[in-house]
């Protein structure tokens, strides 16, 4: 008997994608346009890997730790995770005062703007009334109530901060102020992202500072 040639599994066609695929491929479509590489480091099965555009790589470890923080998560929040720094390069830090005030508004102007944008993103992709729910995530809105869902959509974040971005933030901040954000990043998560933080691997300096602000 003739051995059937096997075959790689083909991605979805456009026009058979279910709305919540189609609003996937815009956002991954939007991220792929950031300029800024991040270049993953090597491994034994990948030595010299190309760089890819870094809010894919963000939204990659966003969705990696959603796997793990809520495995059954709705399409809703998975939606609203992957889209976390929507088009955020288009208004870099730099063009707001260097000041406590000037980070707050542009963090409330990109919440607002990244909101806008992801629920024509999602309109688009024919998501109907839930594109109004993905934005309201996307927003945070309802961090401080009881809306379960943006408190794991917090937990994520503040996930990938410790697991992808700590180490290389760490080394320009002073020790005290790191401490300080440290603490305030522990104070956002809830008990089970609290779990999931101590089980991420850390450098011995990465640990030390996470130590420090525990015992605080």
């Amino acid at each position: 008997m003739q051995a059937t040639q096997a075959t790689s599994p083909q991605p979805p066609s456009p026009t058979r994608q279910s709305p919540f695929e189609k609003a996937l491929t815009l956002i991954d479509t939007a991220h792929a346009q950031d300029p800024t590489p991040y270049h993953p480091p090597p491994s034994p099965s990948n030595p010299n890997p190309p760089p890819i555009p870094y809010e894919l790589h963000y939204a990659n470890r966003m969705t990696a730790h959603l796997s793990r923080r809520a495995p059954s998560a709705s399409e809703r929040l998975q939606l609203a995770v992957r889209a976390q720094h929507f088009r955020r390069w288009e208004v870099p830090r730099s063009e707001y005062p260097m000041t406590r005030t000037g980070y707050h508004a542009w963090r409330t102007y990109l919440k607002k703007r990244q909101k806008e944008m992801v629920v024509r993103v999602c309109v688009e992709a024919g998501l109907g009334g839930e594109a109004e729910g993905v934005g309201r995530l996307v927003g945070k809105e309802g961090l401080g109530g009881a809306e379960e869902e943006v408190r794991i959509l917090e937990d994520v974040a503040c996930l990938v901060f410790l697991d992808d971005q700590f180490e290389e933030f760490e080394r320009g901040v002073e020790e005290e102020k790191m401490v300080g954000i440290l603490r305030k990043t522990w104070g956002k998560m809830t008990a089970r992202g609290r779990e999931l933080a101590l089980e991420i691997e850390m450098s011995e300096r990465c640990r030390e500072l996470a130590g420090k602000a525990l015992a605080g």
